[in-house]
């Protein structure tokens, strides 16, 4: 979740850059535009978790295919299937290293939080 002006300002950074991999805070399906979570459904909100994902790659200098690790938390694992269909739309043949944990909770009511490692290569 990008840190917004709108938004409380919490303890952590959006990402940090250490020894070539860039460490990404989780993301959850905060709309910038409008502050809040898609009401659209679970597979809008996952959507719009991995667009918020990009958006931290992108200022970085990388893509999704320099992600090497990925961690998604699911409220109820029922999303399961919906989150592997939107999670596939972002990548090509090659994708990273991935575990996916049911929570009991998330920040904001958010049903879908992701937190990401990328190699860095020169970029970062």
């Amino acid at each position: 979740m990008n840190q917004s002006s709108s938004l409380p300002k919490l303890p952590f950074s959006e990402a940090v850059a250490a020894r070539g991999m860039l460490y990404i805070s989780g993301q959850i399906g905060i709309d910038p535009a409008t502050q809040s979570l898609p009401s659209a459904g679970f597979e809008a909100e996952a959507d719009q978790v991995m667009k918020n994902l990009g958006g931290v790659l992108r200022r970085s200098g990388l893509t999704y295919n320099d992600l090497v690790s990925v961690t998604i938390y699911l409220k109820s694992m029922e999303n399961y299937a919906a989150t592997n269909t939107v999670y596939s739309r972002y990548f090509g043949d090659v994708l990273p290293a991935r575990v996916c944990i049911a929570v009991h909770d998330l920040p904001l009511k958010a049903r879908i939080e992701i937190a990401a490692v990328a190699e860095g290569k020169e970029k970062v």
